[in-house]
Order: structure tokens, then sequence, then C-alpha cells
């Protein structure tokens, strides 16, 4: 089983469906905390979903459960970005948040998922630390970064 993963920032609408419809995706399960700035472009909660189901009939969901805490992201904006620690901080989240015992693999396994975030690669992103949490749990996911 694969679990995708994809940013939008600096894709274009072309690119960024293009990449989900070149994979197959079926499901985009957006782990932003905030999916409705004026700023996200094709990317705005409504418009996203609208766009995946016209354009490719692609399932959303908003899994906001899976996102940092505002709190989270501005420490980590104070703290001079240090990186180990939001790692830390961000895998105690998912625990405290008993993010297994909600998500099940069967969720995965039905349709083929990509977790979305803004960021345009996922060095440093939580969306990759989602994944990595989960491939932790169920040994035969494979991550691939779109």
């Amino acid at each position: 089983m694969k679990i995708y993963t994809i940013g939008y920032t600096k894709k274009s609408a072309e690119e960024f469906f293009g990449l989900l419809e070149k994979h197959g995706i079926e499901r985009v399960l957006d782990v932003r905390l905030r999916n409705t700035s004026q700023l996200a472009g094709f990317s705005k909660k409504q418009d996203l979903e609208y766009f995946l189901n016209r354009l490719l009939g692609v399932e959303y969901d908003h899994l906001e459960y899976l996102a940092p805490t505002a709190e989270m992201r501005q420490a980590y904006q104070d703290s001079g970005k240090d990186w180990e620690l939001y790692v830390k901080e961000f895998h105690d989240l998912l625990e405290e948040r008993k993010v297994l015992e909600t998500l099940h693999r069967d969720f995965f396994a039905e349709k083929r998922c990509c977790l979305l975030c803004s960021e345009p690669t996922p060095d440093l992103c939580h969306r990759r630390l989602v994944a990595e949490y989960l491939q932790k749990s169920w040994p035969d996911v494979d991550v691939v970064h779109l």
C-alpha cells in the first residue's frame, strides 16, 4: 500500500491536478489547519473540493486533527525553526489525539489517498511526519511524495 503526499505551493493548477491524475489518486486528505485563506488560490477548501470532483472524480476530506495546532506552529517560528523540537512535539500531538484509533488502515487501503498541505516540498512539512507516523504503525506502507 502507498500513501502519497503533495503540497500545492509553487505548483500551477495544471501541474497539481496532473500529478494527482498521473498517480491515480482517488481521495485527497487535506491536513491543513486552515484551508480557507484567500492566499490558497485554487486550493481553498470549497474550490479544491469542487475541482477535485469535477476534473478527476476525486474525493476530498479535511482531516484537521492531522494538522499542528496554531500554537505549535507559532512556537516553531519563535524557536528559530527548531525542526527536531517541532517533530517531537508533533509526534506527541498525534499520540495525544489517538490518530491510530481514529484513522484506520482500511481507509487508506480502499482508495489511493494523498495527504495535502501547502509546503512545496516534504522536507520540513507535517504531511511527511503524518505519513511517516502511519508508516511506522503499518510497516507495509510506502510513502510517495509528489
